[in-house]
């Protein structure tokens, strides 16, 4: 069974639909998994076998009925934290919500189980969702499976680490800053932020706030991109997503951002999007490293740091203000895409960073063997989120250490499934998802 545990949602889908397996043998097989591996990576910290059995018997009951099935029918699968999964804590890893437990299901994550998915835990995640690592004082400390002493980042790092170790066959998570982005580069999984308000928002928002997070969306984690794009289209429901359908590989325009003055990646790094760029060279891809937006990616930067600054401290005259800066990057941005499909840059400045006790802010970064402020680790992410622009984490490589390496492809909004499919084919021709050793 060992494969199993590493195949995508579809795959997994298909092998019970072609009677390989049964919806209630999958999920004890994943019970079993998680059982032997989750105590060492602490991953999946909310449980409800129960629930799960009861859907994985009726969706055994429904196949052999004859019973139309959906793209993920019978995939057990887990959900981040902090969406509501009813009569299960939504906590937010803050122990003043501990006694929180949700009502009913979240929308995102009805939909999913709608297209067949079915739930059987909840994810890590860093106080709050506030962390690019994952820990918080209810649940613990939860490790990356490519080397325990690694963060698999956050805020949806038991999600990137649950399906990286082949704990879940799929994983639901939330971005605002990097927070399905950056732990899927530091798991070496593949994650997509959506565009802003393409999935509905509900369990991005904590309990007793007052609305939705501006910048904040709902997305799905995946070992594959075939696995995004079914996850997306079950998500959005009558939202029209964008597509260019059959479009190859070498019609994409793309422009590579690897470098940007004032905030480094590491060389490591940098060597696997010098890899990539080389593949896609090969292929026949239009590419440039000099084409840009045409606006100061320091000012976006600082924009970006506004706009999260003002989701916990918002004032109205300040709200408006950035909302009219925002317009203007949107544009900027628009203009862009009328000559370039796509945009590919690092997610994250460095591979999976050591387990830190020290608060975020307060952390430095060293890149290349210089030191610099944990803020400038937002400013890839935060390229596409002050934008609201769908941006895509696939892996790419590893560096001598072996840890995993990341990139983002961030297309224009709406236009989520044209990223997803360009990752797809990418992957096709570099290699995606790789086990982590060990976990066999």
């Amino acid at each position: 069974m060992k494969q199993l545990f590493f195949l995508g949602a579809c795959g997994l889908a298909r092998e019970i639909s072609r009677g390989t397996l049964s919806a209630v043998e999958c999920l004890a097989e994943f019970r079993r998994r998680v059982e032997r591996f989750n105590p060492t990576l602490n991953a999946v910290v909310v449980l409800d076998w129960e629930r799960a059995l009861f859907r994985a018997r009726a969706a055994d009951q429904a196949q052999a009925r004859g019973a139309a099935l959906g793209p993920f029918h019978g995939v057990p699968m887990t959900v981040k934290e902090c969406f509501d999964v009813a009569n299960q804590p939504t906590t937010w890893g803050d122990p003043a919500l501990c006694s929180n437990t949700a009502p009913k299901d979240d929308v995102a994550v009805a939909r999913l189980e709608d297209a067949g998915a079915i739930v059987f835990g909840k994810t890590n995640v860093p106080f709050r969702l506030r962390d690019f690592q994952t820990h918080n004082d209810i649940y613990g400390v939860t490790s990356n499976p490519w080397h325990i002493t690694r963060t698999p980042g956050g805020s949806s790092g038991g999600s990137a680490a649950a399906l990286a170790a082949g704990l879940t066959g799929m994983e639901l998570g939330s971005d605002l800053g990097g927070s399905i982005r950056q732990p899927a580069h530091a798991c070496g999984v593949f994650g997509h932020k959506p565009t802003f308000n393409m999935v509905e928002t509900r369990g991005t928002t904590a309990p007793g706030a007052p609305g939705p997070t501006d910048m904040a969306v709902a997305g799905p984690l995946a070992r594959c991109a075939e696995d995004l794009e079914a996850a997306m289209l079950a998500l959005t429901g009558s939202r029209v997503m964008t597509t260019e359908t059959g479009k190859p590989l070498r019609s994409y325009r793309v422009c590579l951002w690897f470098h940007e003055p004032g905030f480094d990646v590491d060389t490591e790094v940098q060597d696997q999007c010098q890899r990539m760029a080389d593949v896609l060279s090969q292929h026949g891809v239009t590419i440039s490293d000099r084409a840009r937006p045409d606006f100061n990616a320091q000012d976006a930067h600082l924009l970006f740091l506004e706009l999260l600054e003002a989701t916990t401290h918002p004032m109205d005259a300040q709200r408006h203000a950035l909302a009219a800066q925002r317009a203007r990057l949107q544009q900027q941005w628009e203009t862009f895409f009328n000559n370039w499909d796509v945009v590919v840059a690092p997610v994250a400045p460095t591979a999976a960073q050591l387990h830190s006790n020290t608060p975020l802010l307060e952390r430095n970064l060293v890149v290349n063997g210089r030191t610099q402020h944990m803020s400038n680790a937002f400013f890839w992410p935060g390229l596409a989120s002050a934008a609201h622009l769908p941006s895509t984490a696939f892996p790419v490589g590893r560096t001598r250490a072996g840890l995993p390496v990341g990139l983002q492809v961030i297309a224009r909004a709406n236009n989520d499934l044209v990223g997803i499919r360009f990752c797809r084919m990418v992957s096709d021709v570099m290699g995606g998802f790789g086990a982590p050793p060990g976990w066999g």
